[in-house]
């Protein structure tokens, strides 16, 4: 296995997964037109400010160019949807309508994310469809786009085996098939439908297998469904300088409580906060709430609708503390993230690089506060080897903090009953709110358009003004119901 060192920063606008700076290695980055890539596509990364590779990308590309399987250890923000999206753009034969190449992702997020990042790729070649497949989202309208072709899908392995099992989705032209994430779709109990989906696949293709660990089960799915794999490991390093961490030693009961005086003292925009179990979730954020902080949970139980809403707030900053448990937070990639809290400290070192590896993204730094109790001692040493670091201890008493001064998140989402079925732009709803409800630019946040419903971020203070005002205007030329969300 050919091991590379990781550094993830340095991000250039607009790319959730792939723009990276170059790599802090003994080599320099190499840029991508030492690659045997289209010139075409060659000016489309440059146009996207893809200037070298990062260390994925330099050591799985001229495999997978060269059409080997593979075997990948690499976590989100390194780089890795690019090198995927590449080579399985560079076998498509676009005047065929057939779907040639399959992303599978663990969850419906992750594989937005990567349709948006391989469409983006994609624009060196006119009329290259890429498209989405998930489940909380009707089957006919995906029925319907599958019929007029697709060369492209990605989607949960849930709602592919749907399609297979309906016949609206056929893979006899199918050369490339990418697992991504392949770790995280294990342990969300989707062997058996990977299983079924890559069986469905001809023998002849590509195989190109990512994932952030390397736990047992991906040792024998590979060996089931990959041919002489290349494998490549990429060293997950957090640069101390990006993400500061700090232990706080604390007895079990009164964790809960301690979170909310890391976040007075702290007084992150954005903090994800993690704990072991939902109930342990659900406690954190009523402690939160009812002491003024705008928290919400994210658990595995809820149906995706919610899910979607919970991230929105999150993401748009309507929301200051998001709680969450490692199944509940698989494919997440938050933009600007200030803190990641650990509530308990997780036994597994690798799900405890991933968890920190959310804050410090690009130029931005972060903190990664842990509470442990002396039970957790061992558990810190041993991701303190596996890190290679010694720990920085802190007593919470030497922290000050503003009781008074809550964690209140600047901006609020508001509800706007309609999406894109009825025809409504995120550019509709600008002009709605900067021009006839008279608001400036500058207080107007994210907008995002869903197929039902669209979610606009405005500063705290004028929501209630802003409800009031659209509600009494039109929107596309209609009346439209709104309201904001309570965090």
């Amino acid at each position: 296995m050919t091991e590379i060192p990781d550094d993830t920063s340095g991000c250039p606008t607009g790319a959730p997964d792939e723009a990276v700076a170059p790599p802090l290695a003994t080599e320099p980055a190499l840029p991508f037109d030492h690659l045997p890539l289209p010139a075409a596509m060659l000016d489309t990364l440059r146009q996207l400010d893809y200037r070298t590779m990062t260390p994925i990308q330099a050591a799985s590309l001229p495999l997978a160019l060269a059409g080997h399987d593979l075997i990948a250890q690499a976590k989100t923000g390194s780089g890795k949807t690019a090198a995927f999206g590449l080579p399985l753009l560079a076998r498509l034969d676009v005047r065929k309508l057939d779907v040639q190449a399959m992303v599978l992702c663990p969850t419906r997020e992750l594989a937005d994310q990567v349709t948006q990042e391989i469409r983006r790729l994609a624009r060196f070649e006119a009329n290259i469809k890429v498209l989405a497949l998930c489940g909380g989202t009707p089957m006919r309208p995906q029925r319907d786009s599958l019929e007029h072709g697709a060369h492209v899908v990605v989607g949960t392995p849930g709602r592919i085996m749907d399609h297979l099992e309906r016949g609206s989705l056929v893979l006899d032209g199918l050369n490339t098939l990418v697992l991504d994430e392949a770790d995280r779709m294990l342990d969300m109990g989707f062997h058996d439908d990977i299983a079924f989906v890559a069986g469905r696949c001809p023998s002849d293709r590509q195989t190109l297998l990512f994932s952030a660990t390397y736990p047992e089960g991906i040792a024998s799915l590979a060996a089931r469904f990959l041919r002489k794999p290349q494998e490549v490991k990429l060293l997950e390093q957090h640069a101390h300088s990006k993400i500061r961490q700090r232990f706080y030693e604390i007895e079990h009961p009164a964790r809960l409580q301690a979170v909310a005086k890391l976040l007075c003292h702290y007084r992150p925009v954005s903090a994800l906060a993690f704990c072991n179990t939902r109930q342990q979730c659900r406690d954190l954020v009523e402690l939160l709430r009812a002491q003024g902080f705008a928290a919400l949970a994210l658990n595995g139980e809820m149906e995706q609708r919610e899910r979607d809403q919970v991230l929105i707030q999150f993401a748009n900053r309507s929301c200051s503390v998001l709680v969450a448990t490692d199944v509940a937070a698989r494919g997440l990639d938050i933009a600007q993230l200030e803190a990641v809290i650990n509530v308990d400290v997780t036994p597994d070192p690798e799900i405890h690089i991933h968890r920190i590896g959310r804050t410090g993204r690009g130029d931005e730094e972060g903190w990664a506060l842990n509470l442990c109790s002396s039970a957790d001692k061992r558990r810190v040493a041993s991701i303190a080897q596996r890190m290679g670091f010694e720990p920085e201890w802190h007593a919470l008493d030497e922290l000050e903090e503003d009781a008074s001064a809550t964690l209140q998140a600047p901006m609020t989402t508001l509800l706007i009953l309609g999406g894109r079925k009825d025809k409504i732009r995120p550019a509709d709803v600008l002009g709605a709110l900067t021009g006839e409800a008279g608001f400036s630019r500058e207080q107007v946040g994210k907008i995002t358009v869903t197929d039902q419903n669209t979610y606009v971020a405005v500063v705290r203070a004028i929501a209630r003004e802003a409800v009031r005002r659209l509600s009494a205007g039109k929107l596309k030329g209609k009346k439209v119901k709104v309201r904001a969300l309570d965090v």
